[in-house]
């Protein structure tokens, strides 16, 4: 079974950082793109591994990434 996840990339130092926010796992790279499969990875091995009872106690079902204007200063 295939599941449709959020991934958010940002750049952190030289790398990036990638988090999928529906089970709060994380994961890095060199690039967008290795970041991208390495928290692709991660997640196959925390569904692999965790227990049922863990993957819905963090599983969401609703995450929302938006963006917002606030005045700074």
């Amino acid at each position: 079974m295939n599941r449709q996840l959020t991934a958010i990339v940002e750049r952190e130092g030289d790398g990036y950082v990638a988090l999928c926010p529906e089970v709060d796992v994380a994961s890095q790279g060199d690039t967008v793109s290795e970041a991208r499969d390495n928290l692709a990875e991660a997640l196959t091995l925390f569904f692999e591994t965790a227990s049922a009872g863990e993957v819905d106690r963090r599983l969401r079902s609703e995450v929302y990434v938006t963006r917002i204007e606030v005045a700074v200063g």
